[in-house]
């Protein structure tokens, strides 16, 4: 059985929109063309990251034992990869520094119904078509619709693994319908929020602040919940995820944690939000980071599932 593009889309979780290249490859976005006309303008960094395929996937019940795509990946901050999960399990990892720019991927099932999730690259472009499997196709059931804001921890820069970001490893537990707003080196950024037509979310996270814990004021902060809510709603959930711990600025803890201090008293403000303890969710020990700043793939494992934690217990 072969897909449409437009069939494909059933299947396709993490997008807000969608669009068809001249060539025939469906690309999905997770941001409005005036978000990323925003980027373009503000930097070249934030604008080449709102294309990547973060957070997205193809999730499917069947009964099916192999299937296929072509792919193509048009742009790459790192290389990552696509991954396959079946019942839960990862079961095939096809690395980006491996593959082609350009080709087609085969994947292999297990006999009997199965939920099947492909992980398309965190940090990197890729757009796909002539989507074809051996058996039919039911569509999955997701939890709450939640929108994901934050910075490259959240985009999934680090563990070097598609599967294995915080987002990943949080959300095959909680099981959102997730539209992830993480773009490298973000920042509270009032302007980047914008009204998304068609899309209302049930709940928000937002986990930014290590890229400005030095700002000599709050006021980008206090200006970016404001315009969350005008957008939004007063009554919306938000959880906010306050920064992890980071080692790689000499003598720079200091600053971070009166960073941290200071952000929770303007979230505290709010009945709407509630708050996580970052510097608890990931060990202050360098062997949990690909850098000191971006948890690896131990680091990310741990962050995702101490997260997960903290929600159930919040009830959020």
């Amino acid at each position: 059985m072969k897909l449409s593009n437009e069939e494909l889309k059933k299947y396709y979780w993490g997008a807000y929109s969608f669009k068809e290249t001249e060539d025939g490859y469906l690309q999905a976005f997770q941001y409005t063309d005036e978000q990323m006309d925003y980027f373009k303008k503000a930097s070249d960094f934030w604008y080449e990251r709102c294309f990547a395929s973060t957070a997205k996937t193809l999730e499917f019940v069947t009964e099916g034992t192999k299937f296929s795509f072509d792919y193509k990946i048009i742009w790459e901050g790192s290389q990552d990869s696509f991954e396959l999960a079946v019942d839960g399990l990862i079961t095939q990892i096809c690395y980006v520094k491996d593959m082609e720019k350009e080709g087609k991927l085969e994947f292999c099932l297990p006999e009997g119904c199965k939920s099947v999730i492909v992980y398309l690259p965190a940090d990197a472009t890729v757009v796909i078509k002539n989507f074809e499997i051996d058996a039919e196709m039911d569509k999955v059931n997701k939890n709450a619709k939640v929108l994901w804001l934050g910075d490259s921890i959240t985009q999934g820069f680090g563990p070097l693994r598609s599967s294995c970001t915080y987002v990943s490893v949080a959300n095959r537990i909680l099981n959102y319908d997730i539209v992830n707003q993480g773009i490298g080196g973000y920042v509270y950024d009032k302007y980047s929020l914008m009204k998304m037509e068609g899309y209302t979310p049930d709940k928000l996270i937002v986990s930014l602040g290590t890229n400005q814990f030095g700002c000599e004021t709050m006021d980008d902060i206090e200006q970016y919940y404001e315009r969350l809510f005008e957008i939004y709603g007063k009554d919306i959930p938000v959880l906010c995820i306050i920064p992890i711990w980071r080692g790689d600025v000499e003598n720079g803890e200091p600053t971070l944690i009166k960073f941290c201090e200071n952000l929770k008293k303007i979230v505290a403000r709010y009945s709407n939000i509630q708050m996580v303890e970052g510097w608890k969710l990931v060990p202050h020990l360098p062997e949990y980071f690909l850098d000191k700043l971006h948890p690896n793939q131990l680091g990310a494992e741990v962050y995702g599932r101490n997260l997960v934690a903290e929600i159930q217990k919040l009830g959020f």
